[in-house]
């Protein structure tokens, strides 16, 4: 299928590895120039030397951090500079620190609403006039499977994404006659190192080895097994395509069958 996204501008968040790198590089294997963003330049600059390489789309990079309060200008800016526009933005953010309810202390709580919630939010609506006066744009908001099903031991992600749902549903009504879509993705356990870490946190607090929690996992999911980032990264680049023109305001699961409501 052609995705008719050759030449399009691509912004995506948190790419330095893990699902964000995924999707940068499926985008530009269908011809999406990309721009990289992350915290380590050394991680960055290798990525885009990659797919630079591969000499389909073409890829940069910016070094932005989330928790800083400057990346939404620091973004626009790079944009700006590197595209002089945008087509397709997709907001990924790293998950917050694992714990209970209990665990949420008001600074934990402030600190990664900024980064995960405000953060995204403000960069987005720098980009939805350009988006709308062009009559085409794709905002991609990468989440996690608790905006449906609350993850035991997850309580700050729990509380925090499901605002990005309420957000997004309500922007995609507002600009999809605009030729403008507003999707979320969700991932289930897709094999990452946020994946490995959280089986490990899992490890420590059941006392059982990395390996059962991962065994125990995989039998939870219809699909046996844990997810690829590059399964989850052709979703996404579906979402952000011309053909998924008519899907927008929707929530779309990559889990392989594990989240257990309808």
């Amino acid at each position: 299928m052609d995705l008719g996204i050759k030449g399009k501008r691509a912004l995506v968040l948190a790419s330095s590895r893990g699902l964000g790198r995924g999707i940068a590089v499926a985008l530009a294997r269908e011809g999406a120039d990309v721009l990289m963003c992350g915290r380590n330049a050394d991680e960055l600059a290798a990525n885009c030397a990659v797919i630079n390489a591969e000499g389909l789309g073409r890829a940069s990079f910016a070094v932005a951090d989330l928790f800083e309060a400057d990346i939404v200008d620091t973004l626009e800016t790079a944009v700006s500079k590197t595209f002089g526009g945008l087509d397709i933005l997709v907001n990924n953010s790293g998950g917050p620190t694992p714990g209970s309810s209990e665990d949420m202390t008001a600074d934990k709580l402030e600190t990664y609403f900024n980064a995960m919630v405000l953060r995204l939010i403000t960069l987005t609506n720098r980009f939805v006039p350009q988006m709308k006066e062009q009559q085409w744009g794709r905002i991609l908001t990468v989440a996690s499977s608790g905006v449906i099903e609350p993850i035991p031991g997850l309580a700050l992600s729990n509380t925090l994404r499901p605002a990005l749902a309420g957000w997004s549903k309500t922007l995609a009504n507002e600009v999809a006659q605009y030729g403008v879509t507003a999707n979320m993705l969700l991932p289930g356990s897709i094999f990452t190192d946020r994946l490995k870490s959280l089986d490990a946190a899992a490890a420590e607090r059941s006392g059982k080895s990395v390996e059962e929690v991962k065994a125990e996992s995989e039998q939870a999911i219809p699909a046996r097994r844990y997810g690829t980032v590059e399964e989850f990264a052709a979703t996404a680049a579906f979402l952000c395509s011309q053909p998924a023109s008519y899907v927008t305001g929707s929530i779309i699961r990559c889990d392989g069958g594990a989240a257990r409501s309808v």
